[in-house]
Order: structure tokens, then sequence, then C-alpha cells
């Protein structure tokens, strides 16, 4: 499987993942964004409206009037068979293997897979720790193969070499604390 590209970054697919669990408004998508992923996704109404816009154009989403007694009619959203095929692509790709795809990108995934279905989660875990694994290998054969003499290239990749070891613990870390607490509530 191709690993994802910065297009994948896009909050889109947080607020196309928050839509699979069933229709809500704009209002009630960004409360549950800033509730459950602030410290990931910092994004403002206004922000969320336009996203929302955007995925209604590419016909990832749709959306409908919902009248209600004594208040403002609203907009109902819900995602679409199309929406639905562009999430789940990006669901199951691994990411990038950069600190912020990572920070980002996975734990997004983590969050929805987490009630999506048994396993899932820890799927998504194991395949990213074989693709960063792959990318650790890759660069300590790279820097192996660089004369001693490039102080700096090979300050460069041992940097890139510590932070994908740093990464490889964290996901042992969230695999533990995803299975061990078993009650995590997602629902809107």
């Amino acid at each position: 499987m191709k690993s994802s590209t910065a297009g994948s970054l896009s909050p889109e697919f947080v607020l196309l993942g928050l839509l699979t669990r069933g229709p809500a408004h704009g209002y009630e998508l960004h409360q549950k964004l800033t509730l459950d992923l602030c410290q990931i996704w910092n994004l403002s109404q206004s922000q969320v409206y336009n996203i929302l816009s955007r995925l209604e154009g590419k016909g990832f989403i749709r959306g409908r009037i919902q009248e209600q007694e004594k208040l403002p009619a609203r907009r109902m959203l819900e995602i679409t068979e199309a929406g639905q095929g562009h999430f789940n692509n990006w669901m199951f790709a691994p990411s990038r293997l950069s600190v912020r795809a990572i920070r980002i990108e996975l734990t997004t995934r983590l969050y929805f897979a987490q009630d999506a279905e048994p396993g899932l989660a820890d799927e998504i875990i194991t395949r990213q720790i074989t693709e960063t694994k792959i990318g650790l290998e890759r660069l300590i054969l790279t820097r192996s193969s660089i004369p001693e003499d490039q102080i700096f290239n090979h300050l460069g990749l041992d940097l890139r070499i510590r932070q994908l070891g740093s990464i490889l613990d964290w996901l042992d870390s969230c695999r533990a604390k995803i299975s061990s607490d078993p009650t995590l509530d997602r629902s809107i």
C-alpha cells in the first residue's frame, strides 16, 4: 500500500470521519472536533463550514434543511457513498514517516478506528510499525553509505533515525493505551 501524500493531512478527513457516525450539522461537528481532537486539529467554526462546503461541492457529503420549532432551520449533513469511499481509502493507508503526519493523521485514524470495529486500531498501529521499521532500516543503510567526513549529512540522518525510533516507542504506547481502555465512547 502506498504511503499517504501531504493532502492526507487535510482536515476534510476528520469531518468525513465524524459524518460516518451519522448525520450532523456543522456546529455539532465543530463542537465534537473541539471536544475530542483539539490537541490534534485546531479549526475555527468558519474553517469547518468552508471545508464542509468544499466537501459538498466534491459530492462527498450532502446537506438537507431541517426545520426546527421556534428555532431557525439548520442544515443536516450526511456522508455520500463517494465520501465514504474517499474516507475509507484514507483510513487504511499508512501515514508518511514524519512526526507531523504521525501526530495528526495517524492519531486521527486511531480515533476513528477505535470504535469502527474491534482490532482495527491495532491493525493500523501494526501496519504503521511495519512501515516505520522499513523506513528506519532504509535510513540506517543510507547513513552507512555516506563517508564519515560528511558530518552534516550524518547529523541530519541521525536526527531522522532518532525520530523514527521515538515514533516506534510512541506506537507501542498507543497500542497499550488503546487496548487498555475498551470503554472509549466516540458517539456524536
